[in-house]
């Protein structure tokens, strides 16, 4: 723990950085701004779970592939295309068991409502985190606002809102009747 019980935030991140260096060329323009997100829901989930390496390791793997699909596949129905990519990154025999786990915190990350089915995984910790960074802590589940005002210090929004919202028009303009197609209830 930090200073007054706060978690140290994470600045370094082998595997996520390995991560979206792979997929440089795929984000482009937009590889800082997704970056710092990550970092930031990364951070926001390692505060609301408790647990090591091993728990920092799931967390980066779900969050840098938690939204690439947007750019790997162009879509912004991305869910079943991040998992696709974290569940071909997890292959191998030393993370394999983590797949479930992984492939659950990326295909819920958006759901509205409380993810209850295994309480033991990341998943809520990971759905909360993903939410306070996407409203800018207007929901915080509990963190205390400098918590989070410390995290868009440290990795600052870069245009990711903004890109967010050109995203979903782009994608509105083509589905008008399927607005928001990775929300779940």
């Amino acid at each position: 723990m930090g200073v007054g019980g706060e978690a140290p935030v994470l600045t370094e991140i082998a595997t996520l950085d390995a991560i979206l260096t792979a997929h440089t060329t795929q984000l482009g323009d937009d590889f800082t701004l997704y970056r710092n997100h990550c970092y930031r829901v990364a951070n926001l989930c390692a505060a609301q779970s408790p647990g090591g390496a091993q728990q920092i390791e799931k967390i980066a793997v779900a969050v840098a592939f938690h939204d690439l699909g947007i750019w790997t596949d162009g879509t912004f129905d991305y869910l079943q295309p991040s998992v696709r990519l974290a569940r071909a990154y997890l292959a191998g025999p030393a993370k394999a068991e983590w797949e479930p786990e992984v492939s659950e915190m990326i295909l819920n990350h958006h759901k509205i409502s409380r993810y209850g089915q295994n309480p033991a995984w990341l998943v809520e910790s990971f759905r909360r985190a993903d939410w306070i960074d996407v409203t800018w802590g207007v929901l915080r589940f509990g963190l205390p606002r400098r918590t989070i005002r410390k995290l868009y210090e440290t990795w600052p929004d870069a245009g990711f809102h903004k890109r967010l919202v050109q995203l979903e028009l782009a994608h509105l303009r083509k589905h008008p009747f399927n607005p928001l197609p990775v929300l779940k209830l």
